[in-house]
């Protein structure tokens, strides 16, 4: 062999031997993509009717997971799912509406936690997400405060919505960190889907050797029953044969699938739910049209998820992208009825749920829903799709173990070979809770060990076989002697409590629990409903004005020229202040209002104070009244405000009635210059 010869077959060899350890080292594309309050036996490869083909192919493909668990409640369950950590450590321990006053529960994402994005995004991979956030406090959304929205928590583009739900034909979008009114002709789902292969389209063509990972969350099948006709269509007669046939029917499928162990027991159908046969016939169209569309906003997603799987597969991306599907929370059995009209048939000026009727067939074959702890409330479906990182031998299989939403943070960074941080932007960083799930990828031993909830006082523990669980009611005590004790290998429909035969292993467990609780931060248990913790958080508080003006509400009459804005320049207490700048008084004090709404009680009392200054003497009132009809203001106070700071504290007289109320700043006669208020407190006596 010549030596030119031999040198250029030797340069060969060596470049398709780097071609071939590139391949093999190349780090996987991730996909999360999130349904939103679908219940577990709501996919065909779950055991449903609806018609969902292209999630059916990924689990023919792929895994799929007999017991994988959420956090029972959408905003912990995003908080577990984008941090890798239980939701009373990244801050959401309840919900996005209330911060109740507790590190555990700011509801709002903390600084001691990172997401998924920002950890990958320091791994060399581009960072998408489409959808639904809900990890940012509603006074933050509302005052445009866009410190904890996706943009700022790692990832390179957005679109969707910032909050937990909207109209699906009309909400109000955020594009990165932009907010506007959704174009004509919209429907939310189908602007999820397309994004997402909008982002993986213009991904590949720009950075086709650099990873990916993109976050799908959808906010289908969620409440409102917004839908396409052409898919109500599709279901309109099937449900016509009722909740009880249906369900029975899915529990059958699910054997067949060998879902659940021989002998398992389909739980009773919910004491609550009457017998389908009972119902008027013209009820029974309602409850089946409500079922139809519920169905028709799953059928929609699954078909958008099929766009993503086919531009991946145009890409030549799909062998080597990770995806994961799961639902954030069990079926939801809430009652809303709350649009303009009342009718049933998916429209934009509908707003309706498919209720507890439908929710319990969702739930198929375990009791309980969203809010609760029991499997019904907890349990998700879990596809895994990944041909280069799967055992070909192990598709259409079911793993062989349970999970948690935090565990995809530990899976992401394993199959990334991405580093978890101690510290982030100067904030030292909890560690990962949770587990990889790659040994399941190759059929390798997989032990879970403890997993651990709380919500609303709802708690559970999930060790190896056995579960401890409880449920309290709205308003009640939580009470440890109503814990609940089952063996899951044998009864994973919770239908017989071995607590009595196992008391020792109650005691245990409970305790366990307990000190996870102290490590987290459970404690004292709430056990207040979503209203009165919501209001609460809006009556007893002190704004320093960081929110911005979110939770404010503003009236100003054309006849008044002045800005209603935020200031960091005056120099109060706080970073920010209030600053109305009026530069042309009206002749009525209410032709220019500032005020925050709330809900309070008859016979409560309140203080009421805040600081201010001027830059002259200025006159205005405030007043603690009833914001809708007729009725006496509990107090009215004449302030004078000059160049010097000064706090100003009063004592309400006793709320006559319950309702909602207002404390209000009447400015519509300002003398022209400046005004600025800090440090507004109102609380409770």
């Amino acid at each position: 062999m010549n030596k030119p010869f031999a040198a250029a077959l030797n340069f060969l060899l060596l470049v398709l031997g780097c071609t071939q350890l590139q391949a093999q080292t190349q780090k996987p594309n991730i996909i999360i993509i999130m349904a939103d309050d679908m219940g577990f036996s709501d996919l065909g490869c779950y055991g449903s009717e609806i018609q969902t083909p292209n999630l059916d192919q990924l689990a023919s493909e792929g895994i799929r997971f007999r017991q994988f668990y959420n956090a029972a409640r959408c905003c912990p369950s995003r908080a577990a799912l984008m941090t890798g950590l239980y939701p009373h450590q990244a801050g959401m321990g309840w919900m996005a509406a209330a911060d109740l006053g507790t590190p555990a529960y700011q509801d709002n994402l903390n600084n001691t936690s990172v997401t998924i994005a920002e950890v990958l995004r320091s791994a060399g991979y581009d960072t998408y997400m489409a959808g639904k956030w809900h990890l940012t406090h509603e006074r933050k959304i509302d005052g445009n405060v866009t410190d904890n929205w996706p943009k700022q928590r790692g990832f390179n583009r957005y679109f969707g919505i910032v909050p937990g739900g909207a109209n699906y034909f009309t909400p109000e979008l955020y594009s990165d960190n932009h907010r506007y009114k959704a174009p004509d002709n919209f429907y939310l789902t189908d602007a999820i889907s397309d994004t997402s292969v909008k982002f993986i389209d213009t991904h590949f063509k720009a950075h086709a050797d650099q990873p990916l990972f993109m976050y799908v969350a959808y906010t289908a099948p969620h409440w409102p029953l917004h839908a396409l006709q052409k898919e109500i269509d599709r279901y309109k007669a099937r449900y016509k044969a009722g909740w009880d046939r249906i369900r029975a029917q899915r529990f059958e499928r699910q054997q067949a699938l060998d879902l659940f162990p021989k002998g398992t027991v389909l739980s009773p159908r919910d004491s609550v739910v009457v017998d389908w046969n009972s119902l008027p016939k013209e009820k029974q169209e309602e409850m089946a049209m409500r079922m139809a569309i519920y169905a028709a906003q799953i059928d929609i997603m699954d078909q958008g998820i099929g766009r993503i799987v086919a531009k991946l597969k145009e890409t030549r991306q799909l062998d080597n992208t990770l995806i994961f599907f799961m639902s954030d929370n069990g079926a939801c059995a809430e009652f809303v009825s709350s649009g303009a009209s009342k009718e049933v048939n998916g429209k934009k000026d509908s707003f309706e749920s498919y209720r507890i009727q439908w929710a319990n067939v969702s739930s198929t074959p375990f009791k309980a829903y969203k809010h609760y702890t029991y499997e019904g409330g907890i349990a998700s479906p879990l596809i895994v799709h990944w041909p280069k990182g799967i055992d070909p031998a192990l598709n259409n299989s079911w793993a062989n173990g349970y999970g948690h939403l935090i565990d995809i943070m530990a899976t992401c960074v394993d199959v990334a070979h991405a580093n978890y941080p101690k510290t982030y932007k100067g904030n030292p960083i909890t560690p990962m809770q949770g587990k990889s799930l790659a040994p399941l990828f190759t059929a390798q031993p997989f032990h879970r060990g403890k997993v651990f909830w709380e919500h609303e006082a709802n708690i559970a523990l999930r060790d190896g076989s056995w579960k401890l669980v409880t449920s309290t009611p709205e308003n009640a005590d939580f009470d440890s002697t109503t814990l609940k004790l089952y063996d899951l290998s044998k009864d994973p429909t919770e239908l017989v409590d071995l607590s009595a035969t196992h008391p020792e292993r109650v005691h245990r467990m409970y305790q366990q629990w307990h000190q996870w609780g102290e490590n987290v931060g459970v404690f004292p248990l709430d056990t207040r409903g979503y209203g009165a913790r919501a209001q609460y958080a809006k009556r007893n508080l002190t704004i320093h004005f960081d929110d911005l003006l979110g939770g404010w509400r503003i009236k100003q009459d054309p006849a008044v020229q002045a800005m209603v804005n935020i200031d960091s320049t005056a120099k109060l207490n706080g970073k920010h202040a209030l600053h109305i700048q009026m530069q042309k008084p009206g002749t009525q004090a209410g032709e220019l209002l500032v005020n925050w709404p709330f809900q309070a009680k008859k016979g409560q009392r309140f203080r009421v104070s805040f600081q201010a200054k001027s830059n002259k003497n200025v006159q205005y009132t405030l007043r603690l009244e009833k914001s809708v009809g007729k009725g006496k203001q509990i107090l009215e106070q004449q302030i004078t405000t000059g160049t010097q700071a000064g706090e100003h504290q009063f004592t309400t007289m006793v709320v006559p009635e319950n309702g909602p109320y207002r404390l209000s700043f009447y400015l519509g006669t300002l003398n022209e210059g400046n005004l600025w208020i800090d440090d507004v407190a109102l609380h409770e006596l």
